[in-house]
């Protein structure tokens, strides 16, 4: 717990840190910031040219897909804010620096995780957060305690669920060259299949969505929980507030994944 505390400490001022240094540029990091608000909103007006010919996407209405967007988009959003530099982690294996992080006295994941913070990837949370505010005017939700409760958890839980498939993910660059595009195709494209009904998929698809890749545990589960939505695949109850502890086996799994990783790693001098 102590060693917790200190990472999170640590962690908090290299973080503080990167942000001074980034809000030296303001201009720069305004435009940045809009322009990544802009591309990410193009993500959802492909949605509204679908429903600009479609009723309803798999008994899914615009604003409930809305809601299913904007959890997805905001998780996404805080996992590619943390951790997004990642995709560049492949590199470090090529030129050899990771083998220096081998050597230092905080772990390999910590040292990767906070090698990089851009502030500007706040545009993609901002936008999905307009999203979120238009499906919530929109739609005629019951609220309750639980429900309130689940749409606070689904952000959080998704971010790391995000996080854990990415650095999961990643290690493929152990093994393999191609490794940021194995990786992509699981995060970047796991975002894209989030932002749907995971009903509106082929069987096999939905299987790893709920079971393999816990996809469907970001917005597609929350979602018909706070609507009060019957889930049209009938799969249980149970799974529509399971999001916080997939999360957790998530983290966990990935921790165990990295681990294994970096114990097999062959340094790029030996």
């Amino acid at each position: 717990m102590v060693e917790l505390r200190h990472a999170l400490a640590l962690y908090g001022r290299i973080i503080a840190a990167r942000v001074r240094a980034q809000l030296q540029y303001r201009a720069s990091f305004a435009i940045e910031t809009a322009g990544m608000f802009l591309i990410s909103f193009l993500d959802f007006v492909a949605i509204l040219v679908i429903f600009s010919n479609v009723p309803q996407l798999g008994s899914w209405s615009v604003s409930e897909v809305a809601l299913l967007y904007a959890i997805s988009g905001l998780s996404f959003a805080f996992t590619d804010l943390v951790i997004g530099h990642l995709d560049t982690f492949p590199l470090l294996l090529r030129d050899g620096n990771f083998d220096l992080m081998l050597v230092r006295p905080q772990g390999t994941l910590f040292q990767v995780i906070t090698a990089d913070f851009q502030l500007r990837r706040l545009g993609k949370a901002l936008q999905a957060l307009l999203v979120l505010a238009f499906a919530l005017l929109t739609l005629d939700v019951q609220w309750t305690f639980d429900r309130v409760l689940v749409l606070l958890l689904a952000i959080p839980a998704g971010a790391v669920i995000f996080g854990a498939i990415w650095v999961a993910m990643i290690c493929i660059a152990f093994w393999s060259i191609e490794g940021r595009e194995a990786a992509n195709a699981f995060t970047y494209g796991g975002q894209f299949l989030a932002q749907y009904p995971i009903n509106i998929y082929d069987r096999w698809l939905r299987r790893l969505l709920a079971y393999a890749i816990p996809m469907a545990f970001i917005a597609y589960f929350p979602a018909l929980h706070i609507l009060g939505k019957q889930d049209p695949l009938g799969l249980p109850l149970f799974l529509q507030v399971a999001s916080p502890a997939v999360a957790v086996v998530a983290a966990v799994a990935a921790a165990l994944v990295w681990r294994v990783a970096v114990r097999h790693y062959q340094s790029a001098g030996g």
